[in-house]
C-alpha cells in the first residue's frame, strides 16, 4: 500500500496529523478533524505514549470525535495493544470519541502483513458510544465475541484475515451494524478464511441493519461470488463490494445467474480478471436498472502464480 492509501478522512472528518510543535492558534477545533497520532520509529526520543499525552494536553480531549492511530513504533516490536491500551486508559477524557482507526501505516512505514495487531475489541468495551472502528493488518488480530449497541461501521483491511477473528466477529452482537468491509487476503499471509466460515454472515440474520457488505481482496473471490449469488443477506443490501480479488468470468457469471442484483445502488468489482465480453455482460445486466458498476482495473494474470496466475491487490 502506497502513501496514497493513507487514511484521508474518518467519520466524514478530514484527517490531520497532530504536531506538538504547532502553535495553538493554528490548530483546528478538537471535533473538526480526525486526529492522526503517530511517531517516527527512527526517532528514539519520542515514544507514542509521550506523543499521545502531548496530544491530550494540546487538544481538548472531550471534543475529539475521531482518532487515527498511526505508526506507534517499529511494527515488529510492539503490537497494537500498546497504543490501544493508552487510548482505553484515556476513555474518561475522550468522552466524545465516535470513531477509531488502528494502524494507518503505508508501505513506506510497514507492509500490511508486518503490522502487529491485537485484541481490538478492547476499544469497543471501553467506548460504548463508538460508531465506527477500522483496523489495518491481520497479523495477530483477535476479535473475541463482543456485544456493542452503537457500532455502525466496521472495516478490517488485511492481506490475510485469520478465520478465528472472523468467527469472533460473527459471534458478536452488533445490532446497529450497517456497514461491514472485510479484506480477506491470501493463505500465504495468514488468510485462512474459507467460504463456509462466512455462512452466518451470508444468512442475513446476524446483522439485521446491514446495508453495505464488502468481501474483498480475496484469492477465493469466485467462490465468494458464487455464495453471494444465493445468499439471503443480499436482499437487504444497498451496496456490494467484491473488489481487489481474483474474480474472473466464472464468478461474475454466477452473480448474474443468481438472485437479482438490480436493487443495489452500486456493485464494486474493480481489480478483476474478467474478459471484455463479461465486462459488457455485467454492465448491460445492471446499469440500465440504475446500478453503478465499477469494472475498472482489469488485471492480467502473472506467470508463476498458480494455474490461473491471478492475484489480490494487497497481500504482503
Amino acid at each position: 500500500m502506497s502513501d496514497a492509501d493513507r487514511l484521508h478522512e474518518l467519520l466524514g472528518l478530514p484527517a490531520v496529523e497532530f504536531q506538538r510543535e504547532a502553535e495553538e492558534a493554528t490548530r483546528p477545533p478538537a471535533g473538526a478533524v480526525a486526529w492522526r497520532v503517530s511517531v517516527d520509529p527512527y526517532d528514539g526520543d519520542v515514544a507514542w505514549e509521550a506523543e499521545f499525552e502531548a496530544f491530550l494536553e494540546a487538544v481538548d480531549p472531550s471534543g475529539v470525535e475521531a482518532l487515527i492511530i498511526g505508526q506507534w513504533g517499529e511494527s515488529y516490536e510492539e503490537t497494537s495493544a500498546y497504543p490501544i491500551g493508552l487510548v482505553v486508559a484515556a476513555a474518561d477524557r475522550l468522552t466524545s470519541l465516535r470513531a477509531v482507526f488502528v494502524g494507518d501505516l503505508v508501505a513506506e512505514e510497514a507492509e500490511i502483513s508486518w503490522i502487529e495487531q491485537s485484541d481490538v475489541t478492547a476499544l469497543l468495551t471501553a467506548f460504548p458510544q463508538l460508531t465506527h472502528l477500522g483496523v489495518r493488518g491481520g497479523t495477530g488480530l483477535t476479535f473475541p465475541p463482543v456485544k456493542h449497541d452503537s457500532l455502525r461501521g466496521l472495516v478490517i483491511e488485511s492481506g490475510g484475515l485469520p478465520a478465528e477473528a472472523l468467527r469472533g466477529l460473527l459471534d458478536s452482537e452488533l445490532p446497529a451494524l450497517e456497514s461491514l468491509d472485510l479484506w480477506l487476503g491470501v493463505s500465504s499471509y495468514g488468510g485462512d478464511v474459507v467460504v463456509p466460515d462466512l455462512a452466518p454472515l451470508l444468512a442475513g440474520a446476524r446483522f439485521p441493519r446491514l446495508s453495505h457488505l464488502g468481501l474483498r481482496n480475496s484469492e477465493l473471490q469466485n467462490e465468494i461470488a458464487s455464495a453471494i449469488a444465493s445468499a439471503p443477506v443480499v436482499a437487504q443490501l444497498r451496496t456490494l463490494d467484491l473488489s481487489n480479488g481474483t474474480l474472473g468470468d466464472e464468478g461474475a457469471a454466477a452473480l448474474l445467474e443468481g438472485q437479482p442484483l438490480t436493487h443495489l445502488t452500486s456493485l464494486d468489482l474493480h481489480h478483476h480478471f474478467l474478459t471484455e465480453p463479461m465486462e459488457r455482460r455485467v454492465a448491460e445486466a445492471l446499469e440500465p436498472h440504475g446500478v453503478s458498476v465499477d469494472l475498472s482495473g482489469r488485471s492480467e494474470p502473472w506467470d508463476g502464480l498458480g494455474p490461473e496466475g491471478r492475484y489480490t491487490a494487497v497481500a504482503e
